[in-house]
């Protein structure tokens, strides 16, 4: 089987962006492509904590409704949650109504200041995960890596919720952490010169 899709324009693209006409725009301008803002990171982890057990069609569709009640994800507000605003997340038929995710994502946010607090900011704590490109195995072959579940590992040291390896590997492949676009995916070239013009945080 194909590992790539045509796209509209004529070029081969990763072939999962083919599934839904969502995920084209995701795929060229979003996933894989490098991230050092903390609340895209907090966001990104988050969607992929909901997306556990469901598609990644399902979140993509929601993830506005996502931000709007999670106030962009701005792990400071977020952090503040209570009981009321449990209730009201439960109440919201625009995003995943699934308590133990939802107090996950306000028990991560107190998780996140507290890194913040102690390694300067997401970023710097994530990007020290990035792994060594040599090592990895194919693009799209793995759902784990050595540095997923060692980043797994630790963030359930710290206290994270719903941050398995295979939820981190695909967190990671996500923010650039890894470029897992397949080889004759024409964006795949695009994420190499984010990476290579990317300042890793410090």
């Amino acid at each position: 089987m194909s590992t790539t899709y045509t796209g509209p324009d004529g070029r081969p693209r990763c072939r999962w962006c083919g599934a839904a006409p969502e995920f084209l725009a995701y795929h060229d301008t979003e996933w894989g492509f490098p991230v050092a803002d903390d609340r895209r990171l907090f966001e990104k982890l988050s969607l992929e904590a909901f997306q556990s057990g469901l598609s990644w069609r399902t979140i993509l569709a929601k993830r506005e409704n996502f931000r709007a009640a999670f106030h962009g994800f701005d792990f400071e507000r977020i952090a503040r949650f209570d009981g009321r605003d449990v209730g009201r997340l439960l109440a919201d038929p625009g995003i995943v109504r699934h308590r133990g995710k939802i107090e996950a994502v306000i028990a991560n946010a107190r998780r996140a200041l507290e890194t913040v607090e102690r390694d300067g900011s997401l970023a710097a704590y994530f990007w020290r995960y990035e792994p060594d490109p040599g090592r990895l195995a194919a693009p799209q072959t793995a759902s784990t890596s050595a540095e997923s579940i060692a980043l797994s590992k630790d963030l359930k040291k710290r206290g994270w919720k719903f941050v398995g390896p295979t939820t981190v590997y695909a967190f990671m492949q996500a923010v650039g952490l890894i470029d897992d676009h397949v080889g004759d995916c024409v964006v795949r070239a695009e994420v190499e010169r984010a990476r290579q013009t990317f300042v890793r945080p410090g």
